[in-house]
């Protein structure tokens, strides 16, 4: 795209947000911080927003975990005089939508999806691996579908130890290299991990019969390295695809007719 913005992105998820300076376009630095320490998050969105605000200036937040993000927002509200453009809100996701009417979509599925229709223009499968893992289609006219969402790696190991009397308490990694898990915590990364791998391919293949055709597979989030580094269905792993959703939006917003344009020429 030609349309140049400058802004100060907010990515609010469910454990981790994202601040992230976008210059013309272009994520320039990026920090990540645990959601519910807004300190530290509002800290460093003024540190990058003072670089920011002499060229444009304005603060962009979506976000997937509402109390948290509320009161980030009231903070650079205060701090900065701003009003805080919130994606779903005062600007849509640039993708288009075949869902049930009373559906409510998290945004940062939508982003996803509309970042990687802006950078592929085909279909496509798009995998975000977090606090859950959602497995997501958008067809070749570049509209969403919806999916299937899961817990997260995490969030199964947290289930097996709190819902059992003898399971560890284990942080998510990928698993030995063997066949067999041979002791307990072995035993659950095995589980859990070829768990998210085998779901993502079969609603991949589910995807692929009803579209007719297979679709390229895009992995983001906290733990897709982990889960999807080796795995030869994934095809790009872009950690920073809500942000680059981020900066669709706000393109389309700006300047919405050189956007279409510009992503028809691509």
């Amino acid at each position: 795209m030609s349309t140049e913005v400058t802004f100060l992105a907010i990515a609010v998820g469910n454990t981790r947000t994202t601040v992230a300076s976008i210059t013309c376009g272009e994520i320039t630095v990026q920090k990540n911080f645990p959601s519910n320490d807004s300190s530290a998050i509002v800290e460093s969105a003024l540190s990058f927003w003072s670089d920011l605000e002499s060229e444009i200036g304005q603060i962009v937040m979506a976000s997937s975990n509402e109390s948290d993000a509320k009161s980030i927002a009231v903070a650079l509200g205060d701090q900065t005089s701003r009003d805080i453009w919130q994606i779903g809100e005062d600007l849509p996701a640039p993708i288009g939508q075949h869902l049930d009417p009373e559906t409510i979509t998290g945004i940062d599925r939508l982003l996803n999806a509309a970042a990687a229709w802006d950078a592929h223009k085909q279909a496509c499968v798009v995998v975000d691996a977090g606090t859950c893992v959602t497995v997501d289609f958008v067809d070749g006219e570049g509209t969403f579908h919806g999916g299937g969402i899961a817990p997260g790696a995490q969030a199964q190991l947290d289930a097996m130890h709190s819902g059992t009397s003898a399971l560890p308490d284990i942080t998510f990694e990928a698993p030995l290299k063997e066949a067999f898990g041979k002791n307990t915590a072995q035993a659950m990364l095995q589980g859990v991990f070829h768990g998210v791998r085998g779901m993502v391919r079969q609603l991949s293949e589910q995807y692929a019969v009803r579209y007719g055709a297979y679709p390229m597979v895009i992995a983001t989030g906290g733990d897709a390295m982990v889960l999807f580094d080796d795995d030869d269905l994934i095809e790009r792993i872009v950690p920073d695809l809500q942000l680059q959703g981020m900066i669709a939006a706000v393109k389309h917003m700006v300047s919405p007719e050189e956007a279409d344009a510009a992503t028809s020429d691509e």
